[in-house]
């Protein structure tokens, strides 16, 4: 699955299972929905593609959004450098 997107700066080109991540993976805490509202809004403002999980715990049953780590690195540091993560293909 490929696709392309600017989100400041970042240009995402492929998106594999292995670097889409949920915001309680890359936070370490749940997110919360407010938090969890303003990701996804800037996702689709910015033409991120995003995935959905299926997970269930004592907390938490049902769909949780994944995105590209590059993403949410610049989300949550938007003053630093742009990561991109080399691809082994």
């Amino acid at each position: 699955m490929s696709s392309t997107s600017t989100y400041p700066n970042i240009k995402i080109n492929y998106m594999t299972e292995e670097n889409m991540i949920s915001l309680y993976d890359y936070l370490g805490k749940p997110a919360g929905s407010d938090l969890g509202k303003a990701v996804s809004t800037a996702a689709k403002k910015a033409n991120i593609k995003v995935t959905t999980r299926d997970v269930s715990n004592t907390k938490y049953t049902g769909k949780i959004m994944l995105y590209p780590k590059e993403f949410l690195v610049n989300y949550f540091n938007p003053n630093k450098e742009p990561v991109q993560i080399e691809l082994p293909f």
